[in-house]
């Protein structure tokens, strides 16, 4: 087996331990499924659930989706001439676009959040994943402006951001849940980002402008 191919398979078994795994989650309850239950609906050993997904918990909130570094990079990776809440906004309305896989604007993912938000370690995970994005977004910020240790701009802008990043996923969930379409869901959100927009105006819509890299000499 090529490994392209080799990668292409465990890619498609992670996938299928995963979609089982939420499907028996939110027809069960999180706490109510164990590991091996998961296993035997995919078709596949404990041991290799393990080898995808290190915790139970790692099968709804994968790190490699579900990362602290989200916020920081979006704002790392802005283009010149562009401010941070400008950079987050532009990238969360391309996901919007394209139906990102992201942001769960997929079928079902209303009762995905349900479940999610009622089961404390996933609920917590949730929390906890919040602050670490807002936390590792206000060094950058604070790195990046040159702020002192003291000033407090740099985390009251990364709240802001923070708050309105977790609005949209909530406005998803809640729309989902409701039934609502993916094309009313997403009109719904992008109305959201540009409310968001309108009302960040002033300070923080321009604060932590990328300068524009300088031509040598």
């Amino acid at each position: 087996m090529t490994g392209g191919l080799r990668d292409r398979k465990k890619q498609e078994t992670r996938r299928r331990v995963s979609d089982t795994a939420i499907g028996l989650f939110v027809e069960r309850g999180f706490d109510h499924v164990t590991i091996a239950e998961v296993a035997e609906a995919a078709g596949v050993s404990a041991n290799t659930v393990y080898n995808y997904f290190e915790t139970k918990e790692n099968l709804v909130l994968p790190p490699d989706e579900a990362s602290p570094d989200r916020l920081a990079a979006m704002v790392r990776d802005r283009e010149p001439g562009e401010a941070a809440v400008c950079a987050v906004l532009r990238v969360l309305r391309a996901e919007v676009a394209r139906r990102d896989r992201s942001l769960g604007l997929t079928e079902g993912f209303g009762r995905v959040f349900e479940m999610m938000r009622a089961a404390p370690t996933l609920s917590a995970r949730l929390e906890e994943l919040g602050r670490q994005m807002r936390a590792r977004l206000a060094a950058v910020l604070a790195e990046e402006t040159g702020a002192s240790p003291g000033d407090p701009l740099p985390r009251v802008v990364a709240w802001q951001i923070g708050a309105l990043h977790e609005l949209v996923y909530t406005e998803i969930g809640a729309r989902t849940a409701a039934g609502h379409d993916p094309d009313a869901i997403a009109a719904a959100v992008l109305a959201v980002l540009d409310a968001a927009e309108h009302a960040l105006g002033g300070p923080i819509l321009t604060y932590a402008t990328k300068e524009a890299a300088q031509c040598s000499e």
